[in-house]
């Protein structure tokens, strides 16, 4: 038989496990939460056929980026896709003010495995130690990275369309009004953001081109198609709240390298691996037809197997898929008016297809909602003849039924 214990030593180990419990590091979450991109983009790297850049030298870059779905912790993920490795001297997060400065209160220290500095290997991702922070849904976000030696160019999504800030030389990561010697609107090795959220909770990534990536949108406004689908779900009462990571690549196809590689090559590191992913929406196969008519031509039937194959990957890791129909591009200039019936043509069988074989769990109709009535094969809203404007891009985010991220329709 067991001897009764002491009442006292009953008593210091009941205070000592309750204390444990309360005072849990950051990171150690209980089992009915987990990690979540808030935030996300499609890094490049630096050099032809895509735009170049020089890299930093002993530099503090201060990124701005707005997040979708808030939390009460937060770790940041950097990378060095295309780039030679990079040393970070020092890295912050806080809530931004106003231009360069930022919430003194919030500010954080990021670590890496407790570490206030870490070299980042060519072509690798890190993720920081996770802090404790209240980080509001749709609010701006600012990643303070200090570099203290020549990084070379850069792994960088080179239109962000958000302003960021490169200080003189020297460490300010720690300044809540940073010195500004010049302004960017890159961001450059930052990956992705995540906060710590209920498990009932998921995240939506946007594969997609420049479309997805927002071009002919106004700067630091926020009016991606992504972000006005992240402006709904937060209104939503309940609890469908949902992380959105745009991982639009401008210039970037279905099939063929370009400006970064091509979309089955990135949906491993662009959609599998994001943390919480559930859901992605694909918006792909315009540049395939538009820069795929030279010989031998991108077909429609080849285009069609592409999103026949990002369908059968993302089943396999359990994602629900949805196929977006392509956006109109009548005008455009490089397409000429005796070859405009062809590629149209490609187009309307891509969209036949996303509307009517039923591969795709449901179908976001991209192309009804950006047309013009009057002329079905071109632009309502438009910036250009390919890109929408805000008022295209709102209409986009708006013709997205909330209904697909219901509970019911996560696996």
């Amino acid at each position: 038989m067991l001897q009764r214990l002491p009442m006292m030593l009953i008593a210091t180990v009941a205070f000592a496990v309750s204390t444990f419990a309360i005072q849990l590091p950051a990171g150690i979450n209980n089992a009915d939460q987990h990690w979540v991109a808030t935030w996300g983009t499609a890094l490049l790297a630096s050099g032809p056929p895509g735009p170049t850049n020089s890299g930093f030298d002993n530099r503090t870059l201060r990124q701005v980026v707005h997040t979708s779905v808030g939390g009460n912790q937060v770790r940041v993920r950097f990378s060095t896709f295309g780039a030679s490795a990079l040393l970070i001297g020092a890295a912050r997060i806080a809530l931004r003010e106003e231009g360069a400065a930022i919430v003194a209160a919030s500010d954080r220290a990021l670590t890496f495995g407790g570490l206030a500095s870490i070299t980042v290997p060519a072509g690798a991702v890190v993720v920081s130690d996770p802090v404790d922070l209240d980080v509001p849904a749709l609010s701006d976000l600012a990643v303070s990275v200090f570099v203290p030696g020549p990084t070379g160019p850069a792994a960088w999504h080179f239109l962000a369309r958000q302003t960021s800030y490169v200080s003189p030389d020297g460490d300010f990561t720690t300044s809540v009004d940073m010195p500004v010697e010049s302004t960017t609107t890159a961001w450059f090795w930052l990956a992705g953001v995540d906060v710590l959220v209920p498990k009932q909770t998921g995240a939506i990534v946007a594969l997609g081109d420049s479309v997805t990536d927002g071009n002919g949108s106004t700067p630091d406004t926020n009016n991606r198609w992504p972000d006005q689908l992240a402006r709904r779900l937060m209104a939503e009462p309940g609890n469908h709240k949902m992380g959105v990571v745009n991982a639009g690549l401008t210039g970037n196809r279905l099939l063929r390298d370009i400006i970064g590689p091509n979309a089955l090559a990135r949906l491993d590191r662009e959609v599998l691996t994001q943390p919480g992913v559930t859901h992605v929406i694909v918006l792909l196969g315009n540049n395939d037809i538009l820069f795929g008519q030279s010989f031998p031509p991108v077909t429609a039937e080849q285009i069609i197997q592409g999103h026949q194959m990002l369908i059968q990957r993302a089943r396999l890791r359990g994602l629900t898929i949805y196929g977006a129909t392509l956006t109109p591009f009548k005008g455009v200039g490089f397409v000429s008016e005796a070859a405009f019936p062809v590629v149209e043509a490609r187009r309307q069988a891509v969209n036949e297809w996303i509307r009517t074989s039923g591969e795709y769990d449901a179908v976001i109709d991209f192309d009804l909602a950006t047309r013009n009535p009057d002329d079905p094969a071109q632009l309502l809203h438009r910036a250009d003849f390919l890109h929408p404007n805000d008022a295209g891009y709102h209409a986009m985010g708006d013709a997205i039924d909330l209904k697909l991220f219901k509970n019911g329709n996560r696996k």
